[in-house]
């Protein structure tokens, strides 16, 4: 009686250390990361001037480039810090604020056409490293000069400067330029990924085993196909990734860098973990419950379906989930089928560059 309390004790024990372990790498994470949910922001007076946006009352505002609209920040920066002439100077101020802050004033005047000729404050991301500086107490200049440094304090003083979500953080795919840049792309090309992976490895690898495991006899080709599935599950997994460049893309000519391609090459690399766990489910079930099944009547297809594939769920899913937590983690595979691109927006389905 003693000896099994002590060995519940030290179950226990071992539980609570791997749940603190857990908690201070997951709290370590969070307090190195909090920064990132946080964007610095500026406020400017963007005029919507029609003339330096080429429109014409009546025009649509959603044909203008996105370059166009990040002259009226340029234009609202140097009218603010009068007296800049210098080429130099100027491409320094310029510098504070994002490169692509046009895309953040340019939804402002398709909601609102009627703003074409008027004023209104908008709040722009800042670039990268004037974030950094501002998040670092406004004490460390980083990669700023000593310029730029005086007018973020101005900024500052002014009030024009805060802290906001970040939302492009979430919303955003890759981006040339930090603070615009997000993981959305990355999310969703996983999750498609991983769904394909799942859709194709699950049930194939399933199937396999029930055909191996109570429909197979014992031949030589049924136990040339057993070692073949053992090999493969120690094959290492950039073989799967060259065998899904050649026959998925060369051979069957489906798109590069999609979810599909990427999904379908890390079935093959999982099908092996399915295989095993699934026969070794189907193997530690008693063999009276099947012989009680027959004596009543069930074929041999109901003896699976309604028995012993039940009683087995629990270690299929096992061995799936140590399959698919393999697939997540793989890199290689999919580095050879292209899925290393930069890829702007996020993809949109299975086929789309991801």
């Amino acid at each position: 009686m003693r000896a099994e309390k002590r060995f519940r004790l030290y179950g226990c024990g071992a539980l609570t250390l791997a749940m603190l372990i857990l908690a201070i790498l997951v709290g370590s994470i969070a307090m190195r990361g909090a920064s990132g949910f946080v964007q610095t922001q500026v406020r400017l007076p963007i005029t919507f001037d029609a003339a330096m946006l080429g429109l014409t009352p009546g025009g649509d505002a959603g044909d203008v480039s996105v370059s166009s609209y990040q002259r009226l920040a340029q234009a609202s920066l140097k009218a603010m810090f009068p007296g800049l002439t210098d080429r130099r100077e100027l491409r320094e101020l310029y510098n504070l604020v994002s490169g692509n802050t046009g895309m953040v004033i340019k939804p402002v005047l398709v909601r609102e056409p009627g703003l074409l000729g008027q004023a209104r404050d908008v709040w722009l991301p800042v670039s990268s490293d004037a974030d950094l500086y501002v998040k670092g107490g406004m004490r460390e200049g980083g990669k700023l000069s000593e310029r730029q440094i005086g007018w973020l304090k101005t900024l500052h003083q002014n009030g024009a400067i805060r802290a906001a979500f970040n939302r492009a953080f979430f919303t955003q795919g890759d981006s040339r330029t930090p603070e615009q840049a997000g993981f959305l792309s990355a999310m969703l090309g996983s999750a498609f990924t991983l769904i394909v992976c799942l859709l194709v490895a699950f049930p194939l690898g399933v199937m396999t085993a029930v055909y191996l495991e109570e429909f197979a006899r014992k031949s030589a080709l049924a136990g040339f196909i057993e070692v073949n599935i053992n090999n493969l599950a120690a094959v290492p997994s950039i073989v799967f990734g060259l065998l899904g460049l050649a026959v998925y893309i060369n051979v069957m000519g489906l798109p590069r860098s999609s979810a599909l391609v990427g999904g379908m090459t890390l079935a093959l690399m999982i099908l092996p973990v399915i295989i095993i766990a699934t026969r070794a489910a189907l193997s530690s079930i008693p063999g009276s419950i099947r012989d009680a099944a027959r004596a009543l009547g069930a074929s041999p297809l109901q003896v699976v379906w309604h028995h012993a594939l039940p009683l087995a769920m629990p270690g299929i899913m096992t061995g799936t989930i140590l399959g698919m937590a393999r697939a997540i983690g793989e890199t290689a595979p999919l580095l050879l089928i292209g899925m290393v691109a930069f890829v702007a927006d996020a993809p949109s389905g299975f086929a789309s560059p991801a």
